[in-house]
């Protein structure tokens, strides 16, 4: 799988959480887990809402990604691009 495809479907995951305010657990490689709303990403970082406090999460710090209920990735855009 190319990086590119691999960006689109990290972005359409995160975008998708953020919109629909899905709440998630984001496990860190030391371990440790936090919880809370996507409230904004880039290429580098994720911006969690922690019980009303945001915190930065690097990306490169990230293991899993866990959503509280599945996440939609039927993005038109997403598809048309793959086809």
């Amino acid at each position: 799988m190319n990086n590119k495809s691999t960006n689109n479907l990290q972005d359409i995951f995160l975008n998708n959480a953020r919109k629909s305010r899905v709440p998630l657990t984001i496990h860190l490689m030391n371990g440790f887990q936090l919880k809370g709303l996507v409230k904004g990403f880039d290429n580098f970082t994720v911006v969690l809402d922690c019980d009303g406090k945001q915190m930065m999460i690097y990306k490169h710090s990230i293991s899993t990604i866990t959503p509280n209920k599945p996440i939609l990735f039927a993005d038109d855009e997403y598809e048309n691009k793959n086809k």
